[in-house]
């Protein structure tokens, strides 16, 4: 802060760099050194909340300047709305990181070297075109934050079951019919969001996520509830829109930290607007939540 600003790569630059600088990364001795272009992408890191941070956010990038991965020291990359339709194995090199973000290219797989990435915490790689998932991810298992929305991905592999450090998982706008099996062992998730896929059904096994704080499932083609649903007392926001609901589980009302009946998407409470509710729930609702539980409720 309050330092002279350098000035910013420009597109061109960042595209024919690579390629003007291959040639000079040799010291005298004959061993790797630190080429001048990876020095220049040096002189652009910043130290942001704490983390040696690089952005090349928006600079119409279709390849990635292979002295980028010279610089073992960045912790935070951000690679965001450029052009980039694959990443090299070299990004294993950077085994400092611990957030990088992807979002918004044209990426249709993920490097099975990413697993080299053991200090990764968060990973956006939403806004892409991926259809799977390595099973190498797995074994990022310090992994916090892992967002896949936006993408063409059908289902995960199950070793992702081992990311027990993981809190929010996001996959929203993908193609996924049914509840990824390794999902329900990520034990320390408190947000998962999987909205507009193509599911019909929420397995029993929901229950294992003790810890979910929100669960959204908007724009599916759900019929029905499991009523081990209602065992997550740490429930405070269930989206449900949009759906193919004609009835709830008479367990509903166990989830008491639900509060109210809500609108807006993101405000705590039951969202359940949208399903063909059968009578008498649907004239119960008209009630809000309260009225709803002290039907549900056995006498």
């Amino acid at each position: 802060m309050g330092g002279k600003q350098s000035r910013g790569f420009s597109s061109k630059e960042l595209n024919e760099g690579s390629v003007r600088q291959r040639s000079k990364s040799s010291s005298r001795d004959g061993q790797p050194s630190l080429s001048s272009a990876a020095e220049r992408f040096r002189k652009h890191t910043t130290v942001h909340f704490g983390y040696n941070t690089l952005s090349l956010a928006m600079r119409a990038l279709v390849e990635t300047p292979s002295e980028l991965w010279e610089l073992r020291e960045v912790q935070k990359l951000n690679l965001s709305m450029n052009c980039l339709s694959s990443l090299p194995p070299a990004l294993g090199a950077l085994d400092n990181l611990v957030i990088l973000n992807l979002w918004g290219n044209n990426l249709s797989s993920l490097p099975v070297e990413i697993s080299l990435l053991k200090k990764l915490r968060v990973l956006f790689a939403c806004r892409n075109r991926l259809s799977e998932v390595p099973e190498e991810l797995g074994r990022c298992t310090r992994l916090e934050v892992l967002s896949l929305a936006n993408n063409q991905i059908t289902g995960l592999p199950n070793s992702l079951g081992a990311m027990h450090n993981l809190t929010k998982l996001n996959l929203s706008h993908n193609r996924i019919v049914h509840i990824p099996t390794c999902v329900y062992s990520m034990k320390g998730l408190v947000f998962l969001q999987l909205a507009c896929n193509r599911l019909e059904t929420i397995a029993d096994q929901i229950q294992d996520l003790v810890n979910l704080k929100i669960l959204i499932v908007e724009g599916n083609s759900i019929h029905s509830l499991p009523k081990t649903l209602c065992f997550l007392e740490s429930l405070e926001l269930l989206n449900v829109d949009f759906n193919d609901l004609q009835n709830v589980p008479v367990e509903l009302y166990l989830l008491s930290r639900l509060g109210r009946l809500a609108c807006h998407p993101m405000d705590k409470g039951l969202h359940i607007i949208h399903n063909p509710l059968l009578k008498p729930i649907k004239e119960v609702l008209q009630g809000g939540l309260s009225a709803l539980y002290n039907y549900l409720k056995p006498t």
